[in-house]
């Protein structure tokens, strides 16, 4: 099993060197300009930082840069650790939605994806403009401008049915979340017909997937202090997303969040209207906001994360990797970190 560590603070570089020397395997650099550090400059420190610890994109925003340049970029970054670079692409979420966008659609993120793909592996590509296509590829490749030599995994995020089965389709893994983007039945389900549809196996196929396991104390009840502030971040953001769609294209709330679902969107429309985007992103995966909390419930908690005890969590992680998942990753929040880096590895990485 790989494990995953989801970071973009570049003043405190030292929290991804001690996760690599803790067993995390795999940096995920999120592309949230508005909320995070330039994730480019990022990846190039921490590249430059690391040792083993492979790093990409989690995820880039095709919205944000032309496919060329995203694939220019890894492809420099691969110069500096080679061999250690993945990309990872998604339709945007905080990166476009900040702008006052929505996220790419899906067959305009299937080209881009398939023009990424085809540059690194060092063959033309189409590319289209404007309702323009042209052929294009990468030149000079044999005067050290960028590394591909060394593959570069191309990952897609998909939490719907139709951006798994793309995964399974061309690209060399998925990244998604339990349960926010289904069950893991469902969500290998998907992949295979994606694969099916291009006549592709699945052999080496990376399936990364965002778990939440909030191991207790003994005693701790689950809305404790300590848990709420840990793993509330990552359920409020989940409704932040969850609220997003609902209001651009009037889709339902998943099982787990309707618990809470009513409250939340009549707390949310009652913000003024010019800052309610902004004021819902603002605590992105970094804290649960004071006027949140409320809302991180024993009942959220209890259908969002595995909970249990640590022998009762790493049961659990092992039947993960039996089901086929490679790699969990974790997006801690901003003031616990470091103490949730060092309790992961503690609890789990070092127990299997």
């Amino acid at each position: 099993m790989e494990f995953g560590l989801t970071w973009a603070k570049l003043d405190e570089m030292e929290y991804v060197t001690e996760a690599e020397q803790l067993g995390f395997t795999h940096l995920w650099v999120t592309d949230s300009g508005l909320i995070r550090s330039d994730a480019f400059v990022f990846l190039t420190v921490a590249a430059q930082k690391t040792k083993t610890m492979k790093v990409g994109t989690g995820v880039a925003v095709p919205g944000l840069r032309l496919a060329s340049t995203l694939a220019a970029g890894m492809a420099t970054l691969n110069m500096i650790a080679p061999g250690r670079i993945f990309v990872a692409l998604g339709t945007g979420n905080t990166g476009m939605r900040l702008l006052g966008r929505k996220p790419m659609a899906l067959k305009n993120f299937e080209a881009y994806a398939r023009t990424v793909r085809n540059l690194l592996d060092g063959k033309d590509a189409e590319y289209e403009h404007n309702g323009e296509k042209h052929a294009i590829r990468f030149m000079l490749t044999d005067k050290g401008y960028r590394n591909l030599r060394d593959p570069i995994p191309m990952y897609l995020a998909g939490y719907g049915p139709k951006a798994q089965a793309l995964a399974g389709e061309i690209a060399d893994g998925l990244t998604t979340h339990v349960p926010r983007g289904g069950t893991l039945e469902q969500i290998l389900e998907n992949v295979r017909s994606g694969a099916q549809k291009a006549g592709r196996s699945l052999d080496g196929f990376h399936l990364s997937v965002r778990v939440n396991f909030a191991v207790l104390d003994k005693g701790e009840p689950v809305d404790s202090d300590r848990i709420v502030n840990e793993y509330g971040p990552a359920i409020m953001t989940a409704m932040h997303s969850v609220m997003d769609r609902h209001l651009e294209y009037g889709e339902d709330p998943p099982q787990f969040l309707r618990p809470i679902w009513k409250d939340y969107l009549a707390f949310h429309m009652a913000r003024p209207e010019a800052e309610r985007q902004k004021m819902m992103h603002e605590s992105h995966n970094a804290y649960v906001a004071p006027d949140e909390r409320r809302f991180v419930t024993p009942e959220v908690i209890k259908r969002f994360c595995i909970v249990g005890e640590p022998a009762e969590v790493l049961e659990q992680v092992r039947e993960l990797e039996r089901q086929g998942v490679r790699q969990l990753m974790c997006n801690f929040p901003l003031e616990r970190g470091y103490q949730m880096v060092r309790d992961y590895a503690k609890n789990i990485i070092q127990k299997l």
